[in-house]
């Protein structure tokens, strides 16, 4: 073999040793993906966890939907005061959202359950759609804040409309459902949070 030829070799050997420095985070990236894809179809998207859980919930101001009423009152909008001292279900929901219109009728039975109440967080809506939404699909909120630009919904960390948070007397996030409230997470899963929620008790209450 000639100087040439072993010269020829040891580029050549370079060469692939430069490809699989390159290859080996492409691979690795490629098998999280597909580990992270398989989880997510074939597990519970609701189950995703949330950083948020145990936390104190976000400071919000959102103003109110204009022209949204309830029991002939006009609903407020959101601010901090809006979690203090009861167990309370924030929604975030839009009137182009279509799982949101199936969860509707169990946002009403929730809202019919005294012991908690139910807010909402109106995301990326058009306000004249949101009003029309309520008033056909009815309107379990006791307060719902506009959040138009969707800044809230970050701070919230919202995956995706719709979405529910589950907050303790005490402010503190509980629990949290991604996606749409279906009969069967409602009767295995919220209901069950909701119970254990309203069985904490703080020292003001």
């Amino acid at each position: 073999m000639t100087a040439a030829d072993e010269q020829a070799m040891k580029e050549r050997r370079t060469a692939v040793r430069g490809r699989m420095l390159v290859l080996v985070p492409l691979i690795a990236f490629l098998a999280l993906a597909g580990l992270f894809m398989v989880r997510l179809g074939t597990g519970d998207p609701s189950r995703i966890p949330s950083a948020l859980i145990g936390h104190a919930a976000p400071v919000t101001k959102l103003p109110a939907l204009p022209g949204l009423t309830r029991a002939g009152k006009e609903v407020p909008g959101l601010d901090s005061a809006t979690f203090a001292g009861e167990v309370t279900l924030l929604n975030v929901w839009s009137s182009w959202c279509v799982p949101c219109r199936d969860e509707a009728p169990l946002l009403m039975l929730l809202a019919a359950d005294r012991r908690i109440r139910i807010i909402g967080m109106n995301y990326k809506d058009q306000p004249a759609d949101a009003v029309r939404f309520l008033a056909r699909y009815g309107n379990p909120f006791l307060a719902n804040g506009v959040d138009a630009n969707g800044r809230a919904a970050i701070e919230w960390g919202v995956y995706g409309v719709p979405e529910s948070f589950l907050v303790g007397r005490d402010g503190r996030i509980v629990y949290k459902l991604i996606g749409p409230m279906t009969q069967e997470n409602l009767d295995n899963t919220l209901k069950p949070e909701i119970e254990r929620a309203l069985a904490v008790t703080t020292p003001s209450s």
